[in-house]
């Protein structure tokens, strides 16, 4: 592939992660007035579950879709992949073209999810061994305050990840907001998944290796 079909490419895909994500105000307000596209609802808690991946959904790829490095001129690329054990979190991410990220994150909820009455998230997974983000964000803005949370994975092993919405950092970018007030609750519009090389404020991920990457998800409850 020559230089010119990449950077078309990463083009491409960065059109339709905007796109995906309501982030190109003209196509958008097309899509509202000819095709009627509905607002995502949140989910239903069911016996816990926010998401049972393990159950074939039918909205599932209109609820999902990867935010990589791609955004910010980087090469990385993911998707996420229904299969009868979970969702496959999967793709390779680069260093090159000062990229190091690769996410799938949520549409926003319309309305928000209200999680005032669990104490945290639980996620049921299996990995790579490798260290992993969770964010949940309480504002409808694209790229606005996130809160996150780093997990580490047993290679090939399940693990169940339990996430106290108190122990939530306010980031922007990997970088802290230690001023943020503290998670909304009562107002959740999106939920991401992400693999990065770096951890919060510069440090480095500790377990981060570019190149292929796995993570299995059975399940996102709340506890």
């Amino acid at each position: 592939m020559s230089p010119t079909q990449a950077k078309i490419w990463d083009l491409c895909r960065f059109w339709r992660t905007l796109d995906f994500f309501g982030e190109l105000p003209l196509f958008s307000w097309l899509q509202s007035m000819f095709f009627q596209t509905p607002p995502l609802a949140p989910p239903v808690v069911a016996a816990g579950y926010l998401f049972d991946f393990r159950c074939p959904s039918a909205t599932f790829d209109q609820t999902w879709g990867a935010v990589d490095d791609v955004v910010m001129g980087g090469v990385s690329a993911s998707g996420f992949t229904q299969t009868p054990e979970g969702a496959v979190f999967s793709g390779e991410v680069s260093t090159q073209n000062s990229g190091g990220f690769a996410s799938v994150r949520s549409r926003n909820f319309s309305p928000p999810l209200n999680l005032q009455d669990a104490t945290g998230l639980q996620l049921r997974i299996k990995g790579d061994g490798q260290r992993y983000k969770f964010l949940v964000r309480d504002a409808e803005g694209w790229d606005r305050l996130a809160y996150a949370t780093s997990f580490n994975t047993v290679a090939d092993t399940w693990i169940t990840v339990q996430i106290p919405f108190s122990h939530m950092q306010p980031v922007f970018r990997a970088k802290t907001v230690p001023d943020a007030p503290p998670l909304n609750t009562t107002a959740i519009y999106a939920l991401q998944l992400m693999l990065s090389k770096f951890e919060y404020d510069g440090d480095l991920n500790p377990q981060f290796e570019a190149g292929e990457f796995s993570l299995l998800v059975e399940s996102i409850a709340v506890y």
